[in-house]
C-alpha cells in the first residue's frame, strides 16, 4: 500500500504533456510496484484532472505491452468499470480518444487500436449510466464506424510486441454501441456498414486472432433491434456474398481468394453457432442467412 501512495505522489510530477507523450510514445506515469491496479484506480481517478487523464491516455501508445495493455488500458478499464471517473473527465477522454483513433498512426501502430479499445469502455460506461448527449453518442458511433472501415493494419498479436488488433478493437467498440438502447437506426446502419467492410476485406490476410468472432458480436446484438427487419438483414448478408471481383472469380488460385473464403466462412460460422443456439427469435433469424452465405462461397 505504501508503494501505491508513493506512486500517486510521483504521478503528477512525472506526467508529461500530451504533446510530449505523443512524440515519444513512452508512458510518463509510474506504475504501482505491487501491480494492484484495482486499488490504484480507487486512488488515482478521484484525484485526477484533465492533464492526469491525458497522461494516462498517452500511455496507450507505449511500445511496451506491459505498459500499454497491462497497465494503461487495464487501469482505464478498472476506473470506468469501478465508476471512479467523473462524467466530465469521461467526456474529455472521449474527445481525446477519438482524436487519437482518427489521427495519424504512430510508428509502431499501437495508438489508434488502443484508443478504439479505450473508447469501448467509454461507450460501455455511457450504456450503464448515460452521460453522453444524443449528439455525442452519434458522433462516437460515427467515429468508431469510420475507424473500423479504415483499418488497414491487420496485425493481431506479435511476439515481443503484443497486440495491435485494430479490427477486433474496432469491433469491441461496435459491440458496446450496439448494446446501447439509445443508438439510432441511422447509427446502427453505420455500424453494419463498417463491420461488413472488414468481414473479408480485399487487403486482409487470413484472420487468425479471433477477428471473425469479434465482428460477429455486435451483429448478434444489433439483431435484437425491432427496427431492422428480416428484409434488411437479408440485404446486409447478401452484401457479403462473393461478387465479380478477380479474387472471387478464381478464388482458389491465389492468397486473396483463399483468405476471403477463410474469413467469410469463419464469420458466417460464428454467426450461425451463436444464432442457432440463441433463445431470442430476433437473433435466431440470422442463422439461415449465415448458412446461405457459407453456401454461396466457392
Amino acid at each position: 500500500m505504501k508503494a501505491i501512495w508513493a506512486v500517486i505522489g510521483l504521478t503528477t510530477m512525472a506526467a508529461a504533456t500530451p504533446a510530449m507523450a505523443s512524440e515519444t510514445d513512452k508512458c510518463a506515469i509510474r506504475r504501482p510496484a505491487d501491480s494492484d491496479l484495482k486499488t490504484y484506480a480507487a486512488h488515482y481517478f478521484p484525484k485526477a484532472d484533465a492533464a492526469t487523464i491525458d497522461a494516462l491516455l498517452a500511455c496507450l501508445g507505449d511500445p511496451d505491452p506491459a505498459v500499454r495493455d497491462g497497465f494503461a488500458f487495464t487501469l482505464w478499464s478498472e476506473g470506468l468499470r469501478g465508476k471512479q471517473v467523473e462524467p466530465a473527465l469521461m467526456r474529455h477522454a472521449n474527445a481525446r480518444l477519438q482524436a487519437m483513433m482518427a489521427g495519424p498512426d504512430d510508428a509502431s501502430g499501437f495508438r489508434p487500436p488502443f484508443a478504439a479499445l479505450a473508447l469501448a469502455e467509454v461507450a460501455r460506461a455511457d450504456r450503464m449510466e448515460p452521460f453522453l448527449t444524443d449528439a455525442e453518442l452519434h458522433a462516437l458511433a460515427e467515429a468508431g464506424a469510420i475507424y473500423l472501415r479504415g483499418v488497414t493494419d491487420y496485425r493481431g498479436f506479435t511476439a515481443g510486441e503484443g497486440w495491435r488488433h485494430g479490427v477486433a478493437h474496432g469491433a469491441d467498440l461496435m459491440l458496446q454501441l450496439a448494446l446501447n438502447p439509445r443508438l439510432s437506426r441511422a447509427d446502427a446502419d453505420r455500424l453494419l456498414a463498417a463491420i461488413a467492410a472488414q468481414v473479408a476485406p480485399a487487403a486482409s490476410p487470413y484472420y487468425v486472432h479471433g477477428e471473425p468472432g469479434r465482428l460477429a458480436g455486435p451483429i448478434l446484438y444489433l439483431a435484437r433491434r425491432s427496427d431492422i427487419d428480416d428484409a434488411a438483414w437479408a440485404v446486409w448478408f447478401q452484401s457479403l456474398h462473393p461478387d465479380a471481383s478477380p479474387r472471387w472469380r478464381d478464388a482458389y488460385a491465389g492468397a486473396a481468394g483463399l483468405a476471403a473464403i477463410h474469413n467469410s466462412t469463419a464469420f458466417a460460422s460464428a454467426i450461425y453457432v451463436s444464432a442457432s443456439e440463441s433463445k431470442d427469435p430476433q437473433i435466431r433469424r440470422l442463422a439461415p442467412l449465415a448458412v446461405e452465405l457459407i453456401r454461396a462461397l466457392p
